[in-house]
């Protein structure tokens, strides 16, 4: 998951011939635009939108020696600062008095809403340019679609800058061209160098509760007592940890699983047998979210992906050593909210 969506629920990315024909422009063109974030020192200021939520940011990128390191501010009201070096992302919630810290398990920048290319995507998704011609920012820009083979996840549209391939502008789309997210810049700058201070977070943490959450190890699908046993196509489990929750009288189980740009994450925590279990689908913002009852644990899957995503990764959770059920069916209506 992504430092931005794990801070906003911690409190509630060899070349191989693709399998698919594709435009080989397109793919060059978000090659560019992933070599264009992580070699580039940028700072900039965007909005991201959601269907319920609008926050304005701040970004800062440097690179020093091939090392990456990033700062993402919120503009607005909390004052959440993420920090992101070589081993760590910290995210600072000066609202909560509370910090988190997590080991990299990835590659992911902090401009999460854009799809960084990788070896494996066009078997998930057909990557198109258009034709049209459109500006962002007052510059003329490469409109690329990335879109879903399957019903499991959505699809993007990148407005990238001709001259640098930045992406000035992102959206996340549902099967009915709905836009469920996106990101516009208002104002980005590409620079020689950028310091060291730049990138410190603005608070210090002092008097702040730190809780630390370090990724353990993992087997293929398998997390200690857990077992998964099928999942959509792409999905595969790229971390996990035990993590305190507030509400949650013992620790919780967080898994990961990614396609490589969707991602949807699982909690698995021991129910309190005295209140009903919570069961279904739900709409969280952008996100959904679908709940279920197993062996006196509550598992939960959320993620902005598709109701039928977060259906079949939490269908596919098993307590090692249970006998598999058959998969319960993935609805294709909409929840009622």
């Amino acid at each position: 998951m992504s430092a931005i969506r794990y801070c906003l629920l911690a409190i509630c990315c060899v070349v191989v011939a693709p399998a698919w024909a594709g435009d080989p422009e397109a793919r060059e063109w978000l090659e560019r635009m992933s070599r264009a974030l992580a070699t580039q020192n940028y700072e900039g200021r965007f909005f991201h939108l959601s269907q319920s939520h609008s926050e304005t940011m701040r970004i800062v990128h440097r690179v020093d020696r091939g090392k990456i390191t990033e700062k993402l501010v919120s503009l607005d009201g909390s004052g959440r600062e993420i920090v992101r070096n070589e081993s760590e992302v910290i995210c600072y919630l000066p609202d909560k008095r509370v910090v988190l810290v997590e080991k990299r398990t990835d590659n992911n920048q902090l401009l999460s809403a854009v799809p960084v290319y990788n070896e494996g995507l066009e078997e998930l998704y057909n990557i198109e340019r258009s034709g049209r011609v459109v500006k962002a920012l007052g510059r003329r820009t490469q409109l690329i679609l990335v879109q879903p083979r399957d019903q499991y996840r959505y699809g993007y549209k990148l407005w990238l800058d001709q001259e640098t391939a930045m992406p000035l502008k992102s959206q996340l789309y549902d099967a009915n061209g709905n836009v469920i997210e996106q990101i516009l810049f208002a104002e980005l700058n590409l620079r020689d160098r950028i310091p060291a201070d730049e990138i410190k977070a603005s608070v210090s943490g002092e008097g702040y509760k730190w809780l630390r959450q370090d990724a353990q190890p993992r087997m293929a699908n398998t997390v200690i007592g857990w077992n998964v046993t099928r999942l959509p196509a792409g999905f595969r489990l790229t971390t996990w940890r035990m993590q305190i929750i507030a509400g949650s009288a013992a620790p919780v189980r967080h898994l990961v699983y990614s396609d490589g740009l969707a991602s949807v994450s699982v909690f698995i925590e021991p129910r309190d047998m005295q209140s009903a279990p919570m069961h279904g689908l739900a709409k969280m913002g952008a996100a959904f979210a679908f709940s279920r009852d197993l062996d006196g644990h509550q598992v939960t899957a959320v993620g902005e992906v598709p109701a039928a995503t977060v259906e079949a990764i939490a269908a596919s959770v098993m307590r090692e050593g249970a006998k598999e059920r058959p998969p319960a069916p993935v609805s294709s209506s909409p929840p009622p909210y």
